[in-house]
């Protein structure tokens, strides 16, 4: 085999597929990375056996070929060339990397070890534009729970149906919902449950353009461009989230999304020993105040003005939380709806049909 690319198209179909190669493991096609060649065409393909990445890119071939690297090792060798032409030549067990004045040469891996790229042939699919998904996914991603031991939790369970998408991710603590309309209404409801962390990669790897979205009995395949990722379904019921929305509130505030982002992040800077940040909301005198408090270092509290209606109420919230929810919004304005101190608070962006619920911590 002998090829030759720009460095730019190597390091960023490398940048793709070293995001399925495993980072520790006894078996090393697991860590290793496919290159076969052909009519003009260069794949890359890697696999931990839980998600599978194959993507194509153009370079001149003179002579085709397969051949397996390890992943980490290939990939750091490629980052550290020069700006030109990378070239590729194998003989025997020996990939010889070059570009101008560098050259490297490692040991290759057995192609055949490698498993093959799973084929997903399920009907049910849906096409969405780039932009749409990542901006959805960023909505909710900081919601997805990290606790293994409760996998359904560890994913974003997507819905489409009719002329609206919906994005769904919870921990228990906090729920974020993000919903946008379709272009193109549905005949039929498209369901699946997402591993997190799977989403969250490919959402780094979208340029402009659309992706596809489809499902088999246990796997879902992303196609975007050239490239086409694979991972396992979540198996299991997601919670009915719908349960937890409040059906009414006590006080309702509407307050600058900046205003209240800022003074989060100050008032935040002494809750370390509490992490609890208090909100009493003044319907009277339209004021948000927030307070927090350690007994090793002090106190700290901020008042904001609000646009409120309703009867007044305190609730205490983790500030962490807080911040995840609000740093994602990029409206002007949010509104802040709360019942009492025992139950959930809700922060929306109407104009981002983002709803982000967080648990009460208790009020000392």
């Amino acid at each position: 085999m002998q090829i030759s690319i720009a460095k730019s198209e190597l390091s960023a179909a490398l940048a793709r597929v070293i995001h399925a190669t495993a980072s520790r493991s006894s078996v090393p096609s697991l860590s290793g990375i496919l290159i076969s060649c052909e009519e003009g065409m260069i794949t890359f393909f890697a696999s931990d056996l839980e998600t599978s990445i194959k993507t194509q890119v153009e370079g001149l071939i003179t002579e085709p070929g397969t051949v397996a690297v390890p992943g980490r090792i290939f990939s750091d060798i490629v980052r550290s060339l020069p700006e030109s032409a990378v070239s590729l030549s194998l003989e025997g067990e020996q990939l010889t990397i070059s570009a101008q004045q560098s050259c490297f040469t490692i040991r290759t891996l057995n192609p055949d070890d490698f498993v093959r790229f799973p084929e997903v042939t399920g009907k049910q699919q849906i096409t969405l534009p780039s932009e749409t998904v990542r901006s959805m996914v960023g909505k909710v991603i900081k919601a997805v729970s990290k606790d293994e031991t409760r996998a359904v939790l560890t994913g974003i369970y997507l819905i489409a149906e009719d002329e609206g998408i919906k994005m769904v991710a919870t921990d228990i603590y906090r729920l974020a919902i993000v919903t946008r309309k379709l272009e193109d209404p549905l005949e039929e409801v498209f369901t699946a449950l997402i591993p997190g962390r799977a989403f969250e990669e490919v959402v780094k790897m979208l340029d402009a353009g659309d992706v596809t979205i489809s499902l088999s009995q246990n796997q879902i395949l992303f196609s975007f461009g050239q490239t086409q990722f694979v991972t396992r379904k979540i198996e299991g019921n997601y919670p009915n989230f719908a349960q937890l929305l409040p059906k009414e509130w006590t006080v309702k505030a509407t307050v600058a999304q900046s205003e209240i982002f800022e003074a989060v992040k100050r008032v935040a800077l002494l809750a370390v020993t509490n992490a609890a940040i208090k909100f009493s909301i003044s319907v009277e005198d339209q004021d948000l105040s927030l307070t927090s408090q350690s007994l090793d270092l002090g106190s700290a509290s901020e008042h904001v003005m609000i646009k409120a209606e309703g009867e007044d109420r305190e609730i205490a919230i983790n500030y962490s939380f807080l911040q995840d929810g609000l740093s994602v919004i990029e409206s002007e304005f949010i509104t802040i709806e709360v019942q009492d101190s025992m139950k959930p608070g809700i922060i929306r962006a109407p104009e981002e049909d983002f709803l982000y619920l967080v648990m009460p911590m208790r009020i000392n």
